[in-house]
């Protein structure tokens, strides 16, 4: 029989369970449509969509070519990075229309995840270029580099050794098991104590390896310090430059056990995936040793190229699938550097002034949380206390709405509900008067200020608001959600933002980004710098920075990605978890950090106060670019051209956004000069004489993707749009 006449045929003697599968079909397509741009057809071809197939949600490529094959002779299979759905293109037609019939609704078996498969036809499939991205400078990866019977003495010698903390300084991380030979690394100072050596040099099974790489040039004198890594299955190692003050430019690294994928980062934003294969040697000089960031960031699978050579040919992203890791062990070969460094990369050295050490400015900091509790207590004290105690000074640097925001305010409907989550000082609660505007922020004395400037609001944490499920047409959580130290927390704050809004509501949500230089143009944050120079703190602790990409199409999303989420810990911090202090106007090494804010005395707040009020007074003259986007008459008057969309406010269980205020020229703030003396905490205070305490905020900045990633994850809402705001990453929202 025809293809086309079996397939009308069968419409109309469905049975219950197929017009299920039919129902499920038809809306996968519209939201690939919808979201994705892909258009399907009804009439049989050779090529099909596979939704709930891609590695975006854990669907390995071997798995899925495997059901795929029995159906017929397979010419290319097509898996998009971070996407949940594949492409198949067959031989015949034949074969196409009997996957179609025969698969749809099929659940396909991946490890321990389990996915229904829902598949349509397409006139096409286009392929994406495989772009070649070049290796750092100075990094060399060479396989194979040691044998199977090598590696086993290896991981012998290192199982045999003592495991007496003396001898070889071993060390149980939150994240890996660490051994040290020859030198301890020490965490607490990211140095090594150059005149105590350890009992224990490094391994006599090792020299064979070493006498190699000195003969085939890899590096020029033996080295005498080994650390050994032993990673679990999910495991990784923060991001981080090994301090140029210990150890001579030729880093060696040699993997053994499992294949895992190691991440470089240029300070300008570049990132390079290098995959480091078992029994691989690695080599880091010059440049890639000296200012490339590197580490593993913890996650199951890697997303690797494929090994079949039937896939793999094709020359783009479709030859990618997933790799399992499982227990790797790393040999880190250094040599001890007696003299100061002298590389031509100043900004990451700290013997020419880069800082290595945590900063001395926080006596006592806190850990990155463990649970639910620690994270409690850490944002109480270092979120929650620090705004209270700040409301006033910090409500007279908060005068002008951002542009986009206002747009996004201004497009709400007259007579909408809208819920500004972490209001702050209330300054979006009137920009547009139409809409019946409420506020909500943890903190008790910017409650207050509200009430004072007129607004509604009231007092609560954006954990749990008193409104009523689905009452709301709008809401917004401006610079708030990155105030919360665990991936669920965060998480649960976009659930109570969605669980807010009304069907077919909409929610803006800013959250500071990790990338303050975009699209090759650097923020106001980076640009208001004195030297306007970026900074990479040295460091080799543990914590980890998420990859992600760009993923607004679905909620069914890869959730090894971002799973340990809550268990990062900042890269400038010692071993136990201490955050790290981050400098004001640098960019971000780090993802989980403390902001200093720095506290302005009555007299110097008022004189600043005052210049706002003449320079907003001058503003109000300047509404064209308001008048652009529509925005009410009020909202003109507030909307200030020469904004600084990531100086924001707001509170979430406790909240604010705020980096105008961190960079201090002496004029600025006079205690900034020679400002050794700061709080540990909101409590610290000093007399009235001395010089003025220094708060510091938890802060967790978002990497690209991150935002649209965590968002996906909630059940009955879309990402409508997603942007990068001068050093914010945003998206909106619409609820289903």
């Amino acid at each position: 029989m025809d293809l086309h006449k079996e397939n009308n045929a069968r419409t109309g003697r469905r049975s219950k369970e197929e017009k299920k599968v039919v129902r499920k079909q038809v809306k996968a397509s519209h939201t690939l449509l919808k979201h994705e741009g892909i258009v399907t057809v009804s009439q049989p071809t050779k090529s099909l969509v596979v939704v709930n197939g891609g590695l975006g949600n854990g669907v390995g490529r071997e798995e899925l070519s495997a059901m795929l094959k029995e159906m017929g002779d397979l010419e290319m299979l097509v898996m998009p990075p971070y996407k949940p759905y594949a492409f198949a293109t067959y031989r015949l037609e034949e074969s196409a229309w009997k996957a179609h019939k025969y698969l749809n609704g099929q659940r396909l078996q991946c490890g321990e995840n389990s996915v229904t498969l829902y598949l349509s036809y397409v006139n096409s499939v286009t392929c994406e270029e495989e772009v070649s991205i070049p290796l750092p400078e100075g990094l060399v990866l060479v396989e194979d580099f040691v044998s199977a019977e090598e590696e086993a003495q290896l991981l012998a010698a290192i199982d045999r050794s003592s495991a007496n903390d003396e001898i070889t300084a071993q060390k149980a991380l939150k994240h890996r098991k660490v051994k040290h030979y020859g030198f301890e690394f020490r965490y607490d100072n990211n140095n090594v104590d150059k005149d105590k050596p350890l009992p224990a040099g490094i391994p006599e099974e090792c020299l064979p390896v070493l006498e190699r790489c000195v003969k085939n040039g890899h590096v020029v004198i033996m080295p005498d310090q080994l650390t050994v890594n032993q990673y679990e299955s999910g495991q990784g190692i923060p991001p981080h430059v090994d301090t140029h003050s210990a150890f001579e430019d030729t880093i060696l690294s040699l993997s053994l056990g499992s294949k895992t994928v190691m991440e470089f980062r240029h300070p300008d934003g570049r990132l390079v995936p290098v995959i480091l294969p078992g029994r691989s040697l690695l080599v880091m000089k010059g440049e890639s040793r000296y200012l490339w960031t590197h580490g593993i960031t913890p996650r199951k699978f890697d997303m690797v190229p494929a090994c079949d050579p039937q896939f793999s040919a094709h020359g783009t992203n479709s030859s990618l699938t997933l790799s399992k890791r499982g227990i790797r062990t790393s040999f880190t070969f250094r040599k001890i550097r007696h003299e100061p460094c002298c590389c031509a990369f100043p900004s990451t050295c700290d013997s020419q002034g880069a800082p290595s050490a945590p900063s001395p400015s926080l006596p006592s900091r806190p850990s990155l949380p463990c649970c639910h509790a620690d994270a409690a207590r850490l944002e109480e004290e270092y979120v929650h206390q620090v705004y209270d105690a700040i409301a006033s000074h910090f409500s007279s640097t908060r005068h002008s709405p951002w542009p986009r925001v206002c747009h996004f305010l201004s497009s709400l409907p007259p007579g909408g509900v809208l819920v500004d989550i972490g209001c702050g000082n209330g300054k979006y609660l009137g920009v547009n008067p139409e809409v019946v505007a409420v506020g909500c922020d943890r903190s008790s004395a910017l409650v207050q200020i509200c009430a004072e400037r007129g607004f509604q609001a009231f007092v609560s944490d954006a954990l749990s608001v008193p409104v009523r499920t689905a009452s709301c047409d709008a809401c917004i959580s401006i610079a708030v959600i990155h105030h919360f130290s665990t991936q669920e927390r965060r998480l649960a704050a976009v659930r109570e933002v969605v669980r807010l809004l009304k069907p077919g509501g909409r929610a803006l949500i800013y959250v500071w980004a990790f990338e303050q230089e975009y699209n090759k143009q650097k923020s106001k944050y980076l640009k208001d710098h004195p030297e306007n120079h970026n900074l990479v703190h040295n460091t080799r602790e543990d914590s980890w920075e998420p990859y992600g990409e760009r993923s607004t199409h679905t909620n069914r999303q890869y959730k090894d990605e971002y799973k340990p989420v809550d268990n990062i810990q900042d890269v400038n911090k010692v071993t136990d978890g201490k955050l790290s202090v981050h400098i004001n106007r640098t960019a971000f090494s780090t993802q989980d950090l403390l902001v200093p804010w720095h506290l302005k005395d009555r007299k110097t707040r008022e004189k600043g106060e005052s210049g706002e009020r003449e320079k907003k007074d001058k503003s109000e003259e300047k509404t064209s670019l308001c008048s652009a986007f529509g925005f009410s008459t009020k909202a003109r008057l507030d909307c200030n051209p020469d904004y600084r969309p990531n100086c924001d406010s707001s509170i979430s269980s406790g909240s604010g956004l705020n980096t105008n205020d961190v960079t201090h020229s002496p004029d600025s703030n006079p205690s900034s000069k020679n400002d050794t003396q700061t709080s540990n905490s909101s409590q610290g205070s000093e007399s009235e004489s001395g010089p003025l305490p220094v708060f510091h905020r938890y802060y967790h900045v978002f990497h690209q993707g991150e935002l649209e990633q965590l968002c996906v994850q909630v059940a009955g809402v879309k990402v409508q749009s997603s942007y990068h705001d001068q050093g914010n990453w945003c998206v909106i929202l619409e609820k289903d």
